[in-house]
C-alpha cells in the first residue's frame, strides 16, 4: 500500500513519525493468499463512481468462487441480480477496485487493491465453465477480472469472531456425540 503525503502527515500528527513513501507495484500473491482467497465464500468489493464517491458491495457464493488465475490476477463470475450494475458502471470509468476478504472465526482479513475490468460472459464461454458450477453457468452475465497491484493483511485486533451455522454445527458435533455416549452409559447403569 502506498503512503501518500496526506497519510504521512496524519502519521506524523498522531504518532510523531511517518512511514517512507512507497510505490504499489504488482505484489504477487503467495500460497498463503491463494489458500485464504479460495476458502472464502464472500468478500466486499469497493469501486469509485465517476462522481468520485466510493461504492461498496458484498459478493457471495460457494467457497472458492473468487478464483486465483495467477499470482497477480483474480476473477469471478457475476450472476444475474438486481440489475443496478453499479460496480460494473463504476469500473467502466475508473478501474480501481478494492477487495476486502474476511475470515471472522480466525480473525483475519486480507485487503487487495487492483485494477478491475468487466467482460460480457457471452464472449468468454470457456472461462464461464471454469469460474462457475454447472448448475449456475446459465446465470452468469459478466466476468470480473482483477489485476492485483498490492495487498495487505490487516490487524486482527478488533475482529469479532463470527460463525456460520455450518461452522457452529461442526463445533458442536463432538459435544453432542459425547452427550449421547454419557446418556447411554447412564442407561446401562440403571
Amino acid at each position: 500500500m502506498t503512503a501518500t503525503d496526506s497519510v504521512r502527515a496524519a502519521q506524523l500528527h498522531y504518532y510523531g513519525g511517518a512511514s517512507r513513501p512507497g510505490v504499489a507495484a504488482n505484489d504477487a500473491l503467495s500460497d498463503e493468499e491463494f489458500s485464504f482467497i479460495q476458502s472464502r465464500d464472500s468478500f466486499y468489493l469497493s469501486t469509485v463512481s465517476e462522481t468520485g464517491w466510493p461504492y461498496i458491495q458484498h459478493r457471495g457464493g460457494p467457497a472458492g468462487f473468487l478464483r486465483v488465475l495467477s499470482p497477480t490476477q483474480l476473477a469471478f463470475a457475476d450472476f444475474k441480480g438486481n440489475r443496478q450494475l453499479l460496480s460494473t458502471g463504476n469500473l467502466a470509468v475508473n478501474d480501481r477496485a478494492c477487495l476486502f476478504l474476511m475470515d471472522y472465526p480466525q480473525r483475519a482479513r486480507l485487503k487487495i487493491l487492483g485494477h478491475a475490468r468487466v467482460e460480457d460472459a457471452r464472449e468468454h464461454l470457456a472461462l464461464v465453465d471454469q469460474l462457475a458450477e454447472p448448475e449456475t453457468r446459465r446465470l452468469v452475465e459478466r466476468i470480473f477480472f482483477i489485476e492485483v497491484e498490492s495487498f495487505n493483511w490487516n490487524c486482527s485486533q478488533h475482529i469479532t469472531p463470527r460463525y456460520t451455522d455450518a461452522e457452529v454445527e461442526a463445533l458442536l458435533e463432538p459435544y453432542r456425540q459425547r452427550i449421547k455416549e454419557l446418556q447411554n452409559q447412564l442407561k446401562t447403569r440403571q
